[in-house]
């Protein structure tokens, strides 16, 4: 199988039309076998459910090719299972988790040609979403939905190395209290559009999301949770009901404890304790990136910094970082069933 011809090397984080997306339709109470299909344009009704009322959710995962040359993705049936959960809170329903991954396996293989090859440091992003597709005019669900996974060969999420991020405590919200924070709902980055646009025209890379009941806690960010290191080099994760369960922060948790032998503990993080000094390191985690460190948190024009400063990524995220890329490249031996082989 010959390689499409680009520039692996000095890919963007950006979209490419590959050659096949994998289509399902839910009618008459019933999804359709699916298949794969050419055409990346969707025709639907002007007054498509989507459109009107945000019925949509999806998911985001990577295929890799591994140091042995062949091509597998990561945790998929953590992602069909994730997508129910967000099917489920919409009122739309659930794409069998089995179909998912089978879905997901078939739609890489199919577009083998686009996966970078290994040690070009760009993978292939694999984009599953559903959405209500037959028209609503009142508030209520839709009757029909798209289920779709398209692909795309993706860069580096950092050029040259993750260097640390400054990012802010916003004072918007990201979630409702027993909201759809929880969910991977498209509505939710709707939310954060307008605060991480301000936050870039200010100078800062990300927001910081406090409970939007107490404004005294952790949350997330508006693409990933947050991670923190303490000064005995614990590894400390946010907890909070409308915190989206990211698979990443999942797999570092299980990284930390099995494989570097960390103490870790899900509980919830005020910013006073991290005004108070008690986190060395800090990071966020997500599909794109993986880890993406934090140098700084700006706290209304006050500057909190981390030991771990912001020249490069601190010790022990950096081990985190290692581990878990070199479990899903291959480098290292993956726990049973986190890698689904595709070729």
């Amino acid at each position: 199988m010959e390689k499409k011809n680009l520039d692996w090397g000095n890919l963007g984080f950006a979209y490419h039309v590959t050659d096949y997306r994998y289509v399902s339709m839910f009618q008459n109470g019933a999804w359709d076998d699916g298949a794969l299909i050419t055409d990346d344009k969707i025709v639907m009704s002007e007054d498509a459910g989507v459109l009107h009322y945000s019925q949509s959710v999806f998911e985001g995962l990577k295929a890799y090719e591994t140091e042995d040359g062949h091509i597998v993705c990561f945790r998929p049936d953590l992602n069909a299972s994730r997508m129910a959960d967000s099917a489920a809170r919409l009122e739309m329903p659930a794409f069998p988790e089995d179909r998912f991954v089978d879905a997901v396996v078939e739609t890489v293989r199919a577009n083998a040609a686009w996966v970078p090859p290994y040690g070009s440091g760009a993978t292939l992003y694999v984009r599953p979403m559903m959405f209500g597709i037959s028209p609503v005019i009142g508030v209520k669900p839709a009757d029909d939905y798209m289920f779709r996974i398209f692909v795309t060969p993706v860069g580096p999420y950092f050029k040259g190395g993750a260097k640390p991020i400054y990012v802010r405590v916003s004072d918007f919200d990201r979630a409702a209290p027993r909201g759809t924070g929880h969910i991977k709902a498209g509505l939710n980055y709707a939310m954060s559009l307008h605060a991480i646009v301000d936050a870039h025209k200010k100078g800062f890379a990300e927001n910081i999301y406090l409970d939007p009941g107490t404004r005294t806690r952790i949350e997330e960010t508006g693409g990933a949770n947050i991670i923190f290191v303490d000064a005995d080099g614990n590894l400390v994760i946010p907890a909070s009901t409308s915190i989206l369960p990211s698979i990443t922060r999942r797999s570092i948790h299980y990284v930390a404890e099995n494989y570097l032998g960390l103490k870790v503990t899900e509980r919830e993080v005020t910013l006073q304790e991290v005004k108070e000094g008690n986190f060395v390191e800090c990071g966020l985690c997500g599909t794109a990136a993986v880890i993406s460190p934090v140098g700084m948190i700006n706290d209304h024009g006050e500057d909190i910094a981390f030991p771990s400063g912001m020249e490069k990524m601190g010790p022990t995220m950096q081990k985190l970082y290692d581990t878990l890329t070199g479990i899903q490249m291959g480098r290292i031996e993956a726990p049973e069933g986190w890698i689904v082989r595709i070729m």
